[in-house]
């Protein structure tokens, strides 16, 4: 019972040893006389400067070195092939629509009959250029031919793609 009664004590007198301490002061905002009309024009032109007038009033996004975080982080680009003034027919079509006839050699090397999309036939060696992206011909051996032509990746890299016409295209 003599402790109940102690804490009662102790909690009532809690309260009053904060009381002997200065309160603290509240600052209430003060409210300013209304200037005459001519000294708030004066003013209000003081205020406006040219430097101030001139930035723009939106924000602008400037990237320094930075890349744009709106645009794609990959670029898709399909560039149009355009055809060559004074090219060759074997240089007027895509290597993946010439067809591979037939596969002749001689003593030094190997020959090769294709067959254009326009159904015009001409004989290539080892050495020549085709297709539209200047395709070389690598290799002609008694199966295949190899063309290889040099594209860029999408990081501006210049990669070799080879393509292969079969004679057989069965033994695939």
């Amino acid at each position: 019972m003599r402790k109940v009664a102690l804490i009662a004590l102790l909690c009532l007198l809690m309260p009053l040893g904060a009381c002997t301490k200065d309160p603290i002061p509240v600052k209430s905002p003060r409210v300013q006389r209304a200037a005459p009309v001519e000294v708030q024009a004066q003013q209000q032109q003081q205020a406006v400067k040219p430097e101030a007038a001139a930035q723009p009033k939106f924000y602008a996004y400037d990237p320094r070195e930075r890349r744009d975080p709106f645009l794609s982080l990959v670029k898709i680009t399909k560039r149009k092939v355009e055809k060559k003034k004074g090219a060759s027919p074997m240089e007027s079509f895509s290597v993946e629509e010439i067809k591979l006839l037939a596969i002749a050699s001689d003593k030094d090397e190997n020959y090769a009959l294709i067959l254009l999309p326009n159904q015009k036939s001409f004989t290539i060696r080892k050495g020549m250029v085709l297709g539209l992206e200047g395709g070389k011909v690598e290799e002609i051996s008694a199966e295949k031919v190899v063309i290889r032509e040099y594209f860029k990746d999408y990081r501006g890299d210049l990669k070799p793609k080879d393509t292969v016409l079969k004679l057989h295209k069965g033994e695939e």
